[in-house]
């Protein structure tokens, strides 16, 4: 039986040490944007570190390079952060996703100790097969109407821009992050639906193809649950939510969520997967 729980949040003022992970999942970052948290993840990725980091798509946003170059110093230090890890032997796997889709025409190959793969199959240390997806598949808007995505991801900046401006005025206040596109996203019925239908889609083709559970990025909702005996993992983003799953070396499962209004800037709650 899976059950799951909030067990620990790490406050401003504790001691922050290196934490060392099994694996680590990460996607849509979305470098190449202003509203990618490359400070916060910087930060994250300095005092987390694995056996494998796992790069779950849209990692580059090609969709609004292509529109306007967006490439400050911080997102440059991310690739080379991400590079440094795999020289000193982190394995690194990409996945690429629809917004860095460029990359799928490298699949197969290695660039600086990254492999590049359509997808990949993660075995926990527990025995669990989780099928790692960036997950735009199963997105009928990006297969079918591919310029309504486009709509969609200006209108998304929007929000975005106006998410940062309010948690600039939240943040001199002393109040924590806040995300309004996510808090928007979570109560539009019509959003809330497609989430929950992209998530049963999911998991459901992982069960067809004889996977105990997929991890996935895409909709920006970090989320552990199990589907009809498919365990679905989702993590995240690091615009809005800024979250990561991670895989502790006895095979339990975390999302991370970061909090870049601390202190310390590394104030993370976590929910765990335990299993009973």
């Amino acid at each position: 039986m899976m059950m799951f729980k909030d067990v620990q949040e790490f406050m401003p003022g504790e001691s922050q040490t290196v934490r060392h992970y099994r694996a680590i999942f990460i996607s849509d970052l979305h470098l190449g944007t202003p509203g990618c948290q490359a400070e916060a993840l910087l930060e994250f990725l300095r005092t987390h570190t694995c056996d494998t980091l796992y790069l779950v798509g849209d990692i580059i946003d090609g969709w609004q390079l292509r529109r306007k170059w967006f490439w400050p110093q911080a997102h440059n230090d991310v690739v080379q952060k991400i590079l440094r890890k795999a020289r000193k032997g982190c394995r690194v796997v990409y996945v690429p996703g629809n917004h860095d889709e460029f990359a799928r025409e490298f699949l197969d190959h290695s660039f600086g100790g990254v492999e590049v793969v359509e997808h990949a199959v993660h075995v926990t240390a527990d025995g669990k097969k989780l099928w790692v997806i960036h997950g735009d598949y199963f997105d009928g808007v990006i297969q079918f109407a591919k310029w309504l995505a486009y709509v969609g991801d200006t209108l998304y900046e929007w929000a975005l821009k106006a998410n940062r401006h309010l948690n600039y005025m939240r943040g001199r206040f002393g109040l924590p992050y806040w995300s309004l596109s996510a808090y928007l996203k979570l109560k539009v019925k019509k959003a809330v639906n497609f989430i929950s239908d992209f998530e049963v889609a999911v998991a459901r083709e992982a069960k067809k193809l004889g996977y105990d559970g997929v991890v996935c990025g895409h909709i920006h909702h970090a989320e552990i649950r199990d589907i009809d005996g498919v365990l679905y993992c989702n993590d995240g983003d690091w615009v809005e939510s800024l979250s990561t799953l991670v895989e502790h070396h006895d095979g339990r499962l975390e999302i991370l969520t970061f909090d870049p209004y601390s202190e310390t800037k590394i104030a993370i709650k976590t929910t765990a997967l335990v299993n009973a």
